[in-house]
């Protein structure tokens, strides 16, 4: 039977619209649109602390180690402040916690800007000052988060996250190359006033914000009981759990960023400027993966999705490591571990927005945050000590075969998530 004409370039073009990224979020909702370009500016200004920090701690010490400690300063932090945040974040005007939390930002911000200012700070200033980010953004994260679903609905969230992974992933991909610019030809004062401006820009589209209340009926406690609540309420729902327990053996075994200052010298033989590489490709690979996101939302069995996708991040990294001094090799591994490790986080933030109540969800989220950042922080810890211990390449290789044999354990202890179904957390 012969095609009418224009038939197939309407099907090619139909095909391309199911691969391409969802920008329905952005087109119905203003506040939406607001939060996802203030999180873009400060997202992008994050990626400058970051790396300001590693290569300032190794200039001043020289030690792996020091560099790996920045995680537990982070982690201390981002418990102090998820416990703090717990107490409120489900009771309070989420428009009024964010601007509030990027008030807790920017005095972290100033701390390192005043390190940074002295010349030569020492070390417990840049871990107080990233102790201080950290507070902030264990409430930032969460409020940012439990606006979602009351912004879109809960069929728009693997769009929105596909959205916010595009944020995320384009502001890792650009941030540290240029970082590493910056620093190395202005120093570590420009990198640090930099963050504290975009800082500035998500408080005033915060401001801009309609105020959004907890909904009637829902719980509005405060304190230790708020706190206690959200936790048992984790702890009870295997689901969730799993989702939390998954991404810490992936982030803690297999993210070698704090050796990426070591490994761009050591490994490679390249000059310290290039280690803006090393952090970009990964953003690269996830940023591709959240622009051809289009499928994930036709994803029924989204719990095995998310365990293929920290197996398939492991065996990239471990190759990352055995690359070799071969940059190309090393970067295209890296860009491929980014792919698998959008589309695990896609999934299982929408498994997360739509199990969680809404009464419940700030404080969901702020568990949630705790683990996706302190978890790499973590990492930081764990690669430097193994690093140290034997050597920067054996730190990744065995850190890329534990997440595959981790994705595994899990599969296996929480079935609820080898089970789920996009009908099933709906």
């Amino acid at each position: 039977m012969k095609e009418a004409p224009g038939q197939p370039e309407r099907r090619r073009k139909a095909r391309l619209r199911r691969l391409t990224i969802d920008l329905t979020p952005l087109r119905v909702s203003r506040d939406f649109r607001l939060v996802w370009f203030g999180l873009l500016i400060t997202s992008a200004g994050s990626q400058f602390t970051l790396v300001a920090v590693f290569v300032q701690v190794k200039e001043l010490t020289g030690s792996a180690a020091a560099v790996g400690a920045t995680g537990l300063a982070y982690v201390a932090g981002l418990v102090a402040g998820t416990l703090a945040g717990g107490a409120v974040l489900d009771a309070w005007d989420r428009r009024r916690l964010l601007m509030f939390a990027q008030v807790g930002l920017a005095a972290g911000s100033t701390i390192l800007l005043g390190g940074a200012l002295a010349g030569e700070p020492p070390l417990w200033m840049i871990y107080a000052g990233l102790a201080v980010i950290a507070a902030g953004s264990a409430i930032d994260g969460p409020t940012r988060s439990a606006m979602t679903t009351r912004l879109l609905g809960a069929p728009l969230m693997p769009a929105a996250q596909a959205l916010n992974q595009v944020v995320w992933n384009t502001s890792a991909l650009l941030g540290p190359a240029a970082a590493g610019l910056v620093v190395a030809r202005w120093g570590f004062t420009v990198a640090y006033a930099i963050d504290l401006a975009s800082i500035a820009c998500m408080f005033v589209a915060a401001a801009l914000l309609h105020p959004m209340p907890p909904m009637a009926g829902d719980h509005r406690d405060t304190g230790l009981s708020a706190i206690r609540e959200g936790f048992s309420f984790a702890r009870r729902n295997r689901l969730i759990m799993s989702t939390f327990v998954i991404d810490l053996i992936a982030m803690i075994f297999g993210l070698p960023r704090a050796l990426f200052p070591f490994l761009i010298v050591e490994q490679f033989h390249r000059s310290p400027e290039a280690i803006g590489l090393l952090f970009a490709a990964p953003a690269l690979g996830a940023l591709l993966g959240a622009l051809t996101s289009g499928w994930t939302g036709r994803i029924r069995r989204q719990g095995l999705a998310v365990i293929v996708s920290v197996a398939a991040w492991g065996v990239a990294i471990a190759a990352f490591g055995l690359s070799g001094t071969w940059l190309w090799l090393g970067l295209t591994m890296l860009a491929i571990a980014g792919w698998a490790d959008v589309v695990s986080a896609i999934f299982r933030v929408t498994i997360l927005q739509t199990a969680a109540p809404d009464r419940l969800r700030g404080r969901l989220f702020g568990i949630h945050i705790l683990v996706v950042t302190g978890g790499p922080r973590l990492g930081d810890v764990e690669a430097g000590v193994v690093a140290r211990l034997l050597s920067p390449t054996f730190s990744v290789v065995s850190g890329g075969i534990a997440c595959v044999i981790g994705a595994g354990l899990v599969a296996l202890a929480y079935p609820e998530l080898r089970r789920a179904r996009a009908a099933d957390v709906a």
